[in-house]
């Protein structure tokens, strides 16, 4: 099948009114993610970010479906409900974020998404609520390296989930300061960009050091790592508590991109494998085949909880964490806040 921005975006709109069609209680349907950008594919594989806004609760927030090995349905399903208190949208960094970077609408009753935008909207990219949806993020990343730092995090892969949280929200509070959060394939691939716009090129070095640890991206072996990575995924999607994330629709999105990105930005490529690879360990037994590489891999890495070289990250971590929180406070002095 040849895939064109066109041809994703026909696909997009005839998925959006079949499922009008079904359903009554939908009341919106608008696209988002990489589909509105003039590059949506990475390593040839893509997926089709829509939003359904439903009268009632919906019986799934979340519903990932293939389409092809390259085309998915990322289709997330929101209660209206969600949408009634403007400034809760305007201090939410993903929900508020979709609604007014531009979405495409695909189908809307009674005025609803012009309505709800131009009520949330209308203040989103004032310094104050900029900073409302930044300072939440990087409260989270501190606190999470305290329970990393005092030990408080039971054995097994949740004291490496903490890790990689902790930098995924403080990369994403460093990002929302000059545009929307980044999503898992484009996290380090956008992430020095964002940073960039704030003056600190630095902080996203230094965020994409502690991913690599002691390791390097020169001569690190992708494909050492590639099939047991894999492995891991097909066994997570057979668990009966599997995230949609890691259905097997998503599997060729993750690998085929890091694959691509590898040479040119190890980064995002080693942030994807980490960040799935260790989510879908957490979806199977201690005993499972492709934990192995896991571990392996975090050994290589000196990621590997309660070794002296994942102390040695967390100082690290600690030194990042410390220039965010600077950061955060030099951008809300420079844009009036507090004064």
């Amino acid at each position: 099948m040849r895939i064109t921005r066109d041809s994703l975006l026909k696909l997009a709109r005839d998925t959006a009114a079949q499922r009008a069609r079904r359903s009554r209680d939908i009341l919106c349907i608008y696209l988002t993610g990489s589909l509105l950008s003039e590059e949506p594919l990475l390593g040839g594989t893509t997926d089709i970010d829509l939003i359904m806004v439903h009268n009632s609760e919906p019986p799934l927030r979340r519903e990932v479906v293939g389409l092809t090995d390259e085309i998915s349905l990322d289709i997330g399903h929101v209660p209206a409900e969600e949408f009634d208190q403007p400034r809760r949208l305007r201090t939410d960094p993903w929900l508020g974020s979709y609604l007014c970077e531009n979405p495409m609408v695909l189908h809307d009753t009674r005025h609803w998404f012009e309505f709800i935008q131009a009520s949330a909207c209308a203040q989103f990219y004032l310094p104050e609520y900029v900073a409302e949806r930044a300072r939440p993020l990087a409260a989270a990343a501190r606190q999470g390296w305290l329970a990393l730092h005092r030990g408080e995090l039971p054995p097994g892969p949740r004291p490496f989930i903490e890790y990689l949280d902790v930098i995924q929200q403080a990369g994403n509070a460093l990002a929302l300061l000059s545009g929307p959060p980044l999503p898992l394939r484009r996290f380090f691939l956008e992430l020095p960009a964002r940073a960039e716009a704030v003056q600190q090129p630095d902080l996203a070095a230094g965020m994409a050091g502690l991913i690599w640890g002691q390791a390097s991206p020169a001569g690190f072996d992708w494909e050492k790592y590639i099939a047991p990575w894999l492995a891991g995924l097909k066994d997570a999607a057979r668990a009966d508590s599997a995230p949609a994330r890691l259905q097997p629709a998503r599997h060729p999105y993750y690998v085929r991109a890091a694959r691509e990105l590898a040479e040119p930005s190890p980064d995002a490529a080693l942030w994807i494998l980490l960040r799935t690879w260790t989510d879908a360990v957490c979806q199977v037994g201690d005993d499972a085949p492709s934990r192995a590489g896991w571990e392996e891999l975090l050994q290589t890495l000196g990621l590997t909880p309660g070794t002296p070289a994942f102390g040695e990250r967390l100082a690290q971590t600690d030194a990042v964490l410390d220039r965010l929180e600077e950061t955060l406070d030099e951008w809300e002095q420079s844009n009036g806040i507090g004064l």
